[in-house]
């Protein structure tokens, strides 16, 4: 009954021979992998947003030039990514590139921080997806956990019938999204010509705090969340059809350039069109609102960027199982995070992702502003270290062009690492400090179940001394019992059957009782010897073990 359930839910077992059928063309595969990245525009704007206009006007005009700096920040990452999808085509990104460069410990960290990345992202997602609905149907506030928490039901289901079909259902989204909403960022340009910019001066509140350069940094800390999921086809590339190589870098491309149009265009439009968010409301909710009114268009426009940040976490469940195996498969997480499932999907992976994200969910009530000052440290920890790691890779290997790459890396890395520094910073005391204490923690686990594993290893291993060639001695079974009843039968039965010097063992608590035992004993078992030991502190281990010393 349950296997049949199973098979309806998620399908029918696929034969291993299939597993190169299941990989992703260029189409699907962004799909699959560009959603995080193309839809942090709605929380990346959002906390620029509510960072800024704590200052009012003055901070709200500088909402454009941080999203420029972000934008060519992006543009960095993506060209550093590029150059690992070529050097490292096996996939793995921040990972395999700090760990074969850098060492162990600096590949652990790497992938600890991309792990809680992960999870964060697919939290923060579902929820920044369910508020965009929220604020078109005001009335969804109040059950915020429970749609993020259906929504994520439905993705692990997906995402436990295969890669093809994960791809599937995520392209409708995804390509709904970009279709809807790139004609309104050309919309929203067109009447910024035509009409002129707003003045933001009249419509935003007053100031409640001055601008300062900590308010500006914050505002760019929180914004770089914008810049999350870049890595996820770095870690993915063997999830490409072949070549997959050149499918994946054409894919990075072509993510990097729609993600940097997105966040560009929806973030200048708020500034030169005065949008300013309502209570209950986020901020391109309020620039639909702003260029679409209140029809169908808006509502259209709500609709799928919900879609497309629930879909958004697919990008952590694309990149979560598959990082978890690498580490699995290092020594460093449970080797069952390494079996591929019925549908050729590290099914282990993506249900402890679940999981995670769903506590995640509860714990913080929904709530999207409240998760996101955990978010890009993990990030950029780990992509400073992926670029350093590149430079090392260039810098061993002395290929043709290898001083530029090096260059690119090294600029890529110097540029993530400032940032990790603002970001540390100006968000430690709102939650950063928790990311930092789990990334040692996670570490420290990653390293105590590899030693694990190599004392294990040690256990079974076949080098130094040659394992002794010696028959075993014949078995001797000692059956424990309270009294002469039907188990007692069938225990006696199976040492029988294993051995033949069986003895019967019965502890006396109660004086008295061993002679009823003994005679019950001897009308089943005349033909085995009982032990009878007394316990006068009615001990029954103690007893137990010194007749096993005694008689071994």
């Amino acid at each position: 009954m349950l296997g049949r359930l199973k098979h309806l839910m998620i399908g029918n077992p696929l034969p291993s021979q299939a597993l190169a059928e299941k990989r992703l063309n260029k189409i699907r595969a962004l799909a699959v992998f560009s959603p995080d990245a193309l839809s942090s525009i709605a929380y990346a704007n959002q906390e620029i947003f509510l960072g800024l206009v704590a200052a009012g006007a003055a901070g709200l005009r500088l909402a454009w030039p941080i999203g420029l700096a972000i934008t060519t920040l992006l543009a960095i990452v993506a060209i550093s990514y590029l150059q690992t999808i070529h050097a490292y085509p096996s996939g793995g990104g921040s990972y395999v590139v700090a760990r074969d460069n850098l060492g162990k410990t600096a590949g652990l960290i790497a992938a600890a921080a991309l792990l809680i990345d992960y999870l964060l992202t697919a939290a923060v997602s579902l929820t920044a997806g369910v508020e965009a609905l929220a604020s078109a149907y005001p009335a969804l506030w109040p059950h915020r956990i429970t749609l993020a928490l259906l929504i994520l039901l439905i993705l692990t289901l997906a995402n436990l019938r295969g890669l093809r079909e994960s791809g599937a259902f995520m392209a409708i989204p995804v390509y709904l999204f970009l279709f809807t909403y790139l004609p309104m960022l050309a919309y929203g340009v067109f009447q910024l010509i035509v009409n002129g910019p707003g003045d933001l001066s009249t419509a935003a509140p007053p100031a409640a705090r001055p601008l300062t350069l900590f308010l500006v940094l914050h505002a760019f800390a929180t914004g770089c969340t914008a810049l999350t999921g870049v890595e996820a086809i770095s870690n993915g590339v063997p999830s490409f059809q072949k070549p997959e190589e050149q499918n994946a870098a054409r894919t990075m491309i072509v993510m990097a350039i729609l993600m940097g149009v997105l966040f560009a265009g929806s973030i200048g439009l708020t500034q030169f069109l005065a949008v300013v968010a309502q209570p209950n409301e986020t901020i391109l909710s309020a620039l639909a609102h702003k260029l679409l009114g209140n029809g169908f268009a808006y509502f259209s426009i709500q609709l799928t960027t919900t879609l497309i940040l629930a879909v958004a976490a697919n990008t952590s469940f694309a990149g979560f199982p598959r990082l978890a195996a690498i580490l699995a498969s290092d020594g460093y997480l449970p080797r069952q995070l390494t079996n591929l499932g019925d549908r050729l999907v590290f099914a282990n992976g993506i249900v402890a992702l679940s999981l995670a994200s769903a506590g995640l969910i509860i714990v913080f009530h929904g709530d999207t502003h409240a998760l996101v000052p955990l978010f890009a440290v993990g990030v950029f920890l780990a992509y400073t270290l992926s670029q350093i790691g590149m430079v090392v890779h260039w810098a061993r290997e002395r290929k043709s062009g290898w001083h530029i790459k090096a260059l690119i890396n090294g600029f890529g890395g110097l540029i993530t690492a400032i940032t990790l520094t603002i970001v540390a910073y100006s968000k430690f005391l709102e939650g950063a400090w928790i990311t930092i204490l789990l990334i040692i923690a996670i570490v420290l686990g990653h390293q105590k179940i590899k030693r694990h594993y190599q004392e294990v290893g040690a256990q079974l291993s076949l080098r130094g001394l040659p394992p002794s060639l010696r028959p075993y001695p014949p078995p001797r079974v000692v059956i424990p019992i309270s009294g002469v009843h039907r188990g007692v039968i069938n225990a006696v039965d199976f040492a029988r059957s294993i051995a033949n010097d069986v003895i019967g063992l019965y502890i006396e608590i109660e004086p008295g009782n061993s002679e009823r035992v003994r005679k019950e004993w001897q009308l089943w078992f005349p033909d085995i010897p009982l032990e009878v030991r007394s316990s006068p502190y009615r001990s029954i281990i103690g007893p137990l073990l010194d007749f096993l010393d005694e008689t071994d």
